[in-house]
């Protein structure tokens, strides 16, 4: 995709949603950093549903690591993959607290030294805490930057890569969650909606969906009258 439909493509994104968010509740980059770990392989509605009672509880490293394995683990029981979660979120609440004094650092390689944390967690992280211009990308924005043409590549970090040398700067720091939103709730992985789709006559994907133009039905000959002429 050149750079002209590139930045009609974001455009149309940001007209649509001009100031979006990440959909996991927080509000400090320590409650960020714990929905994310909690949400691989998770909803961020299922991970949401536990923080909001978990939080009002424990919002700290300090107070996550006195709950404890047990204490932990009943409030993320819901949430699949949850007991090597709640080993990891453990073991980066003592990080977090022996390190950097109980606080979420502002630094990739600080970040990804975290149990649980890889690449991606620490670009959103990055992103929606701090603001930086990262580019997490998770199975959405993989799938979506394949089919529209924006970004081709065979792994994440190819994506990644990609997208960040492509997407001009002053649509950056949103462009995760545009594409994000948009391959969760419109170009959806089995059934993309290419017929509510913004962006669909911009897409290279080539197994769209739109809808067939209705073929106008073919004139019948007029009949002639049965009547002599006079």
């Amino acid at each position: 995709m050149k750079e002209p439909k590139v930045r009609e493509l974001f455009e149309r994104l940001k007209a649509l949603n001009p100031h979006p968010v990440t959909e996991l509740e927080h509000s400090s980059p320590f409650e960020l950093l714990v929905a994310v770990v909690l949400s691989a392989q998770a909803t961020d509605k299922g991970v949401n549903i536990a923080t909001r009672k978990l939080f009002p509880v424990a919002n700290t490293p300090a107070k996550i690591l006195a709950l404890g394995t047990e204490g932990l683990t009943a409030y993320v029981r819901t949430i699949g993959l949850y007991p090597g979660k709640v080993k990891n979120i453990l073991a980066t609440c003592r990080i977090l607290l022996e390190r950097y004094g109980g606080e979420v650092p502002r630094d990739r390689e600080a970040l990804e030294e975290m149990p649980g944390v890889g690449r991606k967690t620490a670009n959103v992280v990055l992103n929606s805490a701090f603001g930086e211009p990262t580019m997490p990308v998770d199975t959405h924005i993989f799938r979506v930057a394949n089919r529209l043409g924006l970004a081709r590549g065979d792994t994440p970090r190819a994506v990644e890569d990609q997208l960040l040398q492509r997407i001009p700067a002053e649509y950056l720091l949103n462009a995760h969650h545009w594409l994000l939103l948009h391959g969760r709730y419109v170009c959806k992985a089995r059934k993309p909606d290419c017929q509510r789709c913004p962006v669909a006559d911009l897409c290279a994907f080539k197994d769209k969906t739109l809808p067939q133009p209705t073929a106008l039905p073919l004139a019948k000959p007029g009949k002639r009258s049965s009547r002599g002429r006079g």
